[in-house]
This record gives C-alpha cells, sequence and structure tokens, in this order.
C-alpha cells in the first residue's frame, strides 16, 4: 500500500535526473519510469502477439476452434504471469517494508520481470 502512496505522490512532482538520481525519491522516480517504459513496450509486444495467436487460431480450425487455441492459452498465461509478478515485487518490495527504499524495489522488480515476459511473448510470436 506505501508504494502505491508513494507512487501516487511522486505523479506531481517535477521530473527527476536519472543519471544522477541522489535522493531516494529521485531514485523511486527513476525506477517507477524504468518500469513505466518497460510496460509500454510489453504492451506493444503484446498486440503484436496476440494478433499472431488469433492467427494461428483461424489458421487450425477456424472460430470453432477458437477458445480451445493460442490465444485463450495465451491470454490464460498472462493473467497468471501478470499475477505472479504482482505477488513477487511485493514480495521483493517487503525487503524494504515501510520504509522510503520499498517502491524502488517494487518498481525494479516490476521492470525487470517485465522485461523478461516482453522477450517471452516475442520469442512466442517469432517461434511457430
Amino acid at each position: 500500500m506505501i508504494a502505491i502512496i508513494s507512487l501516487l505522490l511522486m505523479a506531481g512532482q517535477p521530473a527527476a535526473d536519472c543519471e544522477n538520481a541522489v535522493t531516494q525519491a529521485d531514485m523511486n522516480q527513476c525506477a517507477h519510469h524504468g518500469f513505466a517504459a518497460s510496460d509500454a513496450a510489453l504492451n506493444a509486444q503484446w498486440k503484436i502477439t496476440s494478433e499472431v495467436m488469433k492467427q494461428r487460431d483461424e489458421n487450425y480450425g477456424g472460430e470453432q476452434d477458437i477458445w480451445r487455441g493460442h490465444f485463450v492459452s495465451l491470454l490464460q498465461s498472462q493473467f497468471a504471469w501478470i499475477n505472479y509478478r504482482s505477488a513477487q515485487c511485493r514480495s521483493e518490495g517487503y525487503l524494504a517494508r515501510g520504509g522510503s527504499m520499498e517502491t524502488m524495489l517494487v518498481s525494479i522488480c516490476l521492470a525487470n520481470l517485465t522485461k523478461q515476459r516482453t522477450q517471452q511473448l516475442n520469442k512466442l510470436a517469432e517461434t511457430f
């Protein structure tokens, strides 16, 4: 909860110099920007991968099989991954629970796992 409140408070602050961040508030803000960038990349890759999966479903049986196919499996895995990512990063944030560094730890974790997932989605789209 503290991490969410910290992120909301950062929204009204001027942009930090992330190359020279010194204060914890600046480091938190920079970590959040890193996550936001990785999340944007994930969303872009999601659009590509989901379209590839829908096309595969169409190629392998049309409308009748779409609920048992590539896209639905992708969607289910994405929901499971989001739950995993949230719990894992909350857990990593507990290393500084209640402290000013908690937000940064959560954001760094979110960014790292999101980058990994983006690579997985990219590979999945290119595999078949």
